[in-house]
């Protein structure tokens, strides 16, 4: 009889129909509960299963294992018949790594989950390879090892974060080497597992804390050599994405130049060895001092030659004549400034000389003209003297000149005028012969004052 129908069923007329209905009132009896546990869970599929047998007992017929994950901190309990075993021919020991396909089993009286092994096979080194290789392949084709993801380490990094197991060789090599080459160096130095279930979640942890440090500006994860096995933890997809989404630049220096796993794949940069690791991240001080030395020698002569070529420059353009005499070129502008001065004043005297010309001549002309040059030709100016005098259809105010016999009769007082000055006379009346008035001069004295424009007297 099985150990379902030996218990009692219970009427369920009067209980809640599913486990949120229960109340402290109308709770549900125990043998219900675990009844529905055992239905749900025998519902189970069986599922394959990875780990590492950690404990392992035979009694009788059955086998009692202790199952842990691979890379937690996770056990599992289990129980398989020895005929299993025995069908496999499995010589099973502490620390194996195998599959098992187990199904869920639920004992009812002791309330124990059980978990039946219905088939073991170990987990060969081949079979090991033949995983990590298809976990390779996924991986590559998501682009994770692409060499456009990877960065580029920087060229003097002032504080290295180490990922290294406890103590270990390849800590002690990569801080020895890393200070003969530069002693400045400074670590961040994170002890880890680095093999074993917790080998995983320790180097992660220990990643991302780096990372979020932005004083350290590379990160090396470090192992000595050792078996594939010993070697799974850096094979883990979780590691290989955790490097992936890093922002700090990530060296692998894994085992030794044969060793490849995942995680060189994915690293910004792979050194064969931890010391080799050490070589590639900081640079040799003394090959630095030299080449600081060699660079100072090659700024020192582009910088002579610059001089020189600039001298040559400045000593050609100081030989110019421009350059040779520079008065020279005011020497030029100032003689031809006189030029120009001595040109625009000869023209100015020039001008002057014909307006000078000019004027003379146009005063000749007037004074040509003029009556004063008539009176130096010989002729006189007969002017009435005194009071007025009447001529034939007019009458003459003043000193009228005398224009026909008729207007200087017998006894009229004259004024001649001729061209040194003026002196008086008295008509004797018309000449009947030439029908021109006689003048008799008057007595001496009797002449005008001088004109006053000219000076002259008439």
């Amino acid at each position: 009889m099985s150990e379902q129908a030996s218990l009692p069923d219970v009427a369920p007329t009067t209980l809640p129909a599913t486990a949120a209905e229960t109340t402290p009132d109308n709770p549900w009896p125990l043998q219900l509960l675990s009844q529905k546990l055992k239905a749900h869970i025998d519902r189970t599929p069986s599922a394959w299963v990875e780990g590492q047998v950690i404990e392992m007992n035979r009694r009788g017929s059955n086998a009692y294992l202790t199952l842990r994950d691979v890379d937690a901190e996770v056990s599992l309990p289990a129980s398989v018949w020895t005929k299993v075993l025995e069908r496999r021919n499995l010589p099973l020991e502490r620390g194996s790594r195998v599959v098992a396909l187990l199904k869920p089993e639920f004992w009812m009286k002791t309330g124990r989950l059980n978990m039946q092994v219905r088939d073991i096979r170990p987990v060969g080194l081949g079979d090991l390879l033949a995983r990590i290789e298809r976990l390779r392949q996924a991986l590559a084709a998501e682009g994770l090892f692409a060499d456009s993801r990877k960065k580029p380490l920087p060229l003097l990094p002032h504080r290295i974060g180490l990922i290294t197991g406890r103590d270990s060789d390849a800590k002690k090599d990569i801080l020895r080497n890393a200070a003969l080459r530069w002693p400045a160096v400074e670590f961040e130095i994170r002890e880890v597992a680095v093999q074993g279930n917790t080998a995983v979640s320790q180097v992660v942890r220990a990643l991302r804390e780096l990372d979020a440090r932005p004083e350290v500006d590379v990160i090396v994860i470090a192992r000595g050599g050792g078996a594939l096995e010993d070697l799974l933890p850096f094979n883990s997809e979780e590691l290989v994405r955790a490097v992936a989404a890093a922002a700090t630049p990530i060296v692998s220096a894994i085992g030794h130049e044969a060793d490849r796993p995942l995680l060189d794949e994915v690293a910004d940069l792979r050194a064969s060895t931890p010391t080799d690791a050490a070589k590639r991240i900081v640079p040799e001080v003394s090959e630095e001092l030299a080449g600081v030395r060699q660079a100072r020698e090659q700024l020192r002569r582009c910088i002579e030659r610059l001089v020189d070529r600039e001298s040559d420059r400045l000593a050609a353009l100081h030989s110019r004549p421009v350059l040779a005499s520079p008065e020279s070129l005011v020497t030029v502008r100032g003689d031809e400034i006189e030029r120009l001065l001595r040109r625009s004043s000869t023209a100015v005297n020039s001008t002057v000389v014909r307006a000078a010309d000019q004027l003379a001549h146009l005063k000749a002309q007037v004074r040509a003209l003029s009556p004063q040059k008539t009176l130096d030709r010989g002729y006189a100016v007969v002017e009435l003297a005194g009071g007025a005098a009447e001529g034939p259809g007019r009458a003459v105010q003043g000193h009228a000149v005398v224009r026909s016999p008729g207007d200087a009769p017998a006894g009229q007082a004259l004024a001649i005028r001729v061209a040194e000055g003026r002196f008086g006379a008295t008509s004797t009346g018309a000449d009947a012969g030439a029908g021109v008035p006689r003048v008799r001069p008057e007595p001496p004295g009797t002449a005008d004052q001088p004109h006053p424009e000219t000076g002259e007297t008439l």
